[in-house]
């Protein structure tokens, strides 16, 4: 495996103490576009995220006929007619592999989907089934890439579908559905759905927009037909981008304010609360911000995250540094997302000498010292924050693809590295 320029870790040699403002959610930016992009008049989605997996975004609605201008801090969008003719680049975002095609099912002509060559395993033939269920022609594939032959209208009505391996295949019908002639009425058959708050965040925003939604009965959630009202959006720091900085209190026993940290929320990452409690923190939440106060030593987790899947790379690198075993379950999931994030963990971590036993739906972690070393990150700037967390109380943890991180979070490198000049 090539390790282009890996990057040094910063160490920290004393508890920090810091404050940090982090850019807008990545969940919250894009469910914003591809909603502004079907809306009946302009909007504006302010402090928007601009990162690779936005700007992706935002060029893929622009193809489909959108006009967004991405040049400020906030983002004018100006609905058009939805055409075809085009190709759409995923890159390595599964928000725009999954939440297009149902967009562009309503453009006329052909649209064609393509990403980063890992974007190729990522699952995405059940949201595929469930578009030919509802009246959309489509290649014969079940991965990327493939083209989608659009007739300028959709009929919808009634789908079941298996969303045991990611809740976007449920949000991205939920998106496009007002939108159908029918509206969309989607049933869930199989294992529990991940990530159910990211569904919960769909709904919440689809009924600012208007959109009549009914997810009263379990497994199932149903669009009417009918107009998405232009709203405009103001984007929450992202959360789940708060890992890797909330953890360094925990790891160093500093403390770290995270700036407008919401009181409510819809954002899986808020979980961080109560995870970090769990671990021995202490954790403060008031009108400024988020507040965590790592303790002298980090205590094992017994945790299922099953619905905050996203978060299991930094609460690992915890687990790792923890004096007591811990165990963390109901991920099997993230096999399926920027790589098998629980093979990748169990591989690098213990390449660090941590003791790590990796599991079908999950990892177990025994306590032993750390070593620095080569943290490989298969191209997934989860394994970055993971890694970096590890570097800040260990000596010599080189990351190897650190600008993965940009996928969400621009300039991560700098603002990290910033932290340790910022704390002396």
């Amino acid at each position: 495996m090539t390790t282009p320029d890996p990057w040094p870790a910063p160490r920290a040699h004393a508890p920090v103490d810091l404050a940090v403002s982090l850019p807008g959610s990545k969940s919250l930016t894009n469910r914003a576009l591809v909603l502004a992009a079907l809306a009946d008049g302009p909007s504006v989605v302010r402090r928007a995220l601009r990162s690779r997996d936005t700007l992706l975004m935002a060029g893929a609605l622009n193809a489909l006929g959108a006009a967004i201008d991405v040049s400020g801090d906030d983002w004018a969008v100006t609905p058009g007619p939805l055409r075809g003719g085009s190709q759409v680049d995923c890159g390595l975002a599964g928000t725009v592999m999954r939440f297009v095609p149902p967009v562009a099912a309503l453009a006329e002509g052909d649209v064609a989907f393509d990403g980063d060559p890992h974007m190729r395993n990522r699952p995405v033939g059940a949201m595929l089934a469930a578009l030919r269920t509802l009246g959309v022609r489509l290649d014969d594939t079940d991965r990327l890439p493939f083209t989608l032959h659009g007739t300028g209208s959709v009929a919808g009505g009634e789908v079941v579908i298996d969303a045991s391996a990611s809740s976007q295949f449920v949000s991205a019908l939920l998106l496009a559905g007002a939108r159908y002639e029918k509206g969309v009425d989607v049933r869930h058959d199989g294992k529990p759905v991940p990530s159910q708050p990211h569904i919960e965040m769909t709904v919440a925003m689809l009924r600012q927009h208007g959109v009549e939604v009914d997810d009263s009965d379990a497994n199932r959630w149903s669009v009417a037909p009918g107009t998405v009202r232009a709203v405009d959006h103001l984007i929450e720091p992202d959360l789940s981008n708060a890992g890797p900085f909330l953890a360094l209190a925990a790891a160093t026993g500093g403390r770290i304010t995270v700036r407008d940290w919401p009181q409510r929320t819809t954002q899986g990452g808020d979980a961080l609360r109560e995870i970090l409690t769990a671990m021995g923190c202490g954790v403060t939440l008031t009108e400024d911000g988020l507040t965590v106060t790592g303790p002298e030593r980090l205590q094992g987790v017994d945790l299922d995250l099953h619905d905050v899947g996203e978060l299991a790379p930094v609460v690992a690198a915890l687990c790792a540094l923890a004096e007591a075993p811990s165990h963390l379950r109901g991920i099997a999931h993230i096999r399926g997302h920027e790589t098998d994030r629980l093979t990748a963990l169990a591989t690098e971590l213990n390449a660090l000498g941590a003791e790590v036993t990796e599991h079908d739906d999950g990892l177990s972690f025994r306590p032993a010292p750390l070593r620095g070393g080569l943290f490989h990150t298969y191209a997934d700037h989860r394994m970055a924050h993971a890694a970096v967390i590890l570097g800040a109380v260990t000596d010599g943890v080189l990351v190897e693809n650190v600008a993965t991180t940009g996928k969400t979070f621009p300039d991560f490198p700098g603002h990290w590295s910033g932290l340790f000049t910022a704390a002396g």
